[in-house]
């Protein structure tokens, strides 16, 4: 009796992995059509010719070990459930051990490549300490290991991805970067995302923002120390870095003053921020040039975390990627490289674990009663941030402008 179950059993894994089998085999064959019969044509209608077509798709199948893959025909995977998502104070993304780290082998390289980002910053304006901060941020200066192929990648994600019109469009990108001879397929290293070299562009930025800094006729931000540093600044410079300005400043926001002013539709003159009681805290004064320009609030845990007045080009930094914390962590390294200079003064206040359903909770009730949050998301950006406090002391309470698991109960 064992003896015939273990058999059966044998014989039922056999056939799970002989339908497998057939099932992947049949994706690959219908893989292959989508690139002939489909991309095929988009690529010939941007210009990309029969020959680069060729070199780009020899050999390639589809990279099955990427996350978020839909088979072709199959409805996506039902979502992670928010509630067991969490959300932490952004206290943990600011490792003191990986800063200093980057600081210093910063300083390293910002002394090493010193010409050459002063020539950069004279071309485009942007200090080379937060060239180096985002180099550092993005590839670890260059060497961490970005192992797949683009090509293979942005096909798979094409074909059989959550997002297939995104990965589609930055495929046909990555082939015009081809036809254009600034890179081999096999040299076109991606992350399992498709960002491609030190900088880590998808492939329509560098389409549109890739330079050829070291005078070689191509751009390559894979190996081009020089190119990959000007790229970036070019990036930064075209999406509106404001040239002798800093990021901003590390502050102290009187009790009196409401922490519900955030973000940067309610900016004033730093000046103005000033004349309300803001002081650096660092106890300098602010620098005269950055009094009479535009500075924004920042309190990204409230009042529960440092707090800043910055200036523009911080969201610029968030052009690059789109975090608050992001944002902070260059800033902050770009410092650390330039003056040698450590970790916020303020700290980070344990504001515990929160499920993001029940940040999605509060955020439902305040747009209810008519607070713009910025969508019911579960992550408190700068909108949810100051409608929070808005509502606190509207209730009577003293503005923290953060969520906590007390507010979750009372919002409703």
């Amino acid at each position: 009796m064992v003896l015939r179950f273990v058999t059966a059993l044998a014989a039922l894994v056999a056939l799970a992995t002989s339908v497998a089998a057939q099932s992947r085999g049949d994706t690959e064959a219908r893989f292959r059509t989508f690139l002939e019969n489909d991309i095929r044509a988009e690529a010939a209608r941007a210009g990309v010719s029969g020959q680069t077509f060729a070199a780009a798709f020899s050999g390639v199948s589809l990279d099955w070990d990427l996350p978020d893959l839909v088979a072709p025909g199959s409805a996506p995977p039902a979502e992670r459930r928010q509630s067991q998502a969490e959300f932490r104070s952004p206290a943990a993304y600011f490792s003191e051990q990986s800063l200093q780290g980057l600081a210093s082998s910063g300083r390293s390289l910002a002394q090493r490549y010193q010409p050459v980002l002063q020539q950069i910053e004279a071309r485009y304006g942007v200090p080379g300490h937060f060239l180096v901060a985002i180099w550092g941020r993005e590839s670890g200066f260059g060497q961490a290991a970005i192992p797949h192929s683009a090509i293979r990648v942005l096909a798979t994600k094409a074909f059989m991805s959550t997002r297939p019109d995104l990965f589609r469009r930055e495929l046909i990108a990555a082939l015009q970067i081809l036809e254009r001879g600034d890179i081999s397929p096999a040299a076109m290293k991606s992350s399992w995302a498709g960002a491609m070299g030190q900088p880590q562009f998808l492939p329509s930025s560098y389409l549109e923002y890739a330079v050829d800094f070291d005078g070689d006729g191509r751009r390559d931000i894979w190996n081009s120390v020089p190119d990959a540093l000007a790229s970036i600044a070019n990036y930064l410079a075209q999406k509106g870095w404001q040239r002798g300005r800093d990021w901003g400043f590390e502050v102290v926001i009187p009790d009196g003053v409401s922490c519900a002013q955030e973000g940067p539709d309610r900016a004033r003159t730093i000046a103005e921020w000033e004349q309300i009681g803001i002081s650096r805290i660092s106890g300098n004064a602010f620098p005269e040039h950055e009094r009479r320009g535009a500075g924004m609030m920042l309190v990204p845990a409230g009042r529960h975390g440092p707090e800043f007045i910055v200036t523009p080009n911080f969201y610029v930094f968030k052009e690059y990627n789109n975090s608050d914390n992001y944002a902070l962590f260059v800033g902050n390294l770009g410092d650390r490289i330039a003056y040698g200079s450590g970790g916020f003064r303020g700290s980070w206040g344990n504001v515990g674990t929160m499920l993001r359903s029940d940040i999605a909770t509060m955020q439902r009730s305040l747009e209810g009663a008519g607070y713009d949050v910025g969508g019911a998301d579960g992550l408190p950006g700068f909108k949810t941030r100051r409608s929070i406090g808005e509502w606190q002391a509207r209730a009577g309470r003293a503005p923290t402008c953060f969520p906590d698991r007390d507010l979750v109960s009372v919002i409703r």
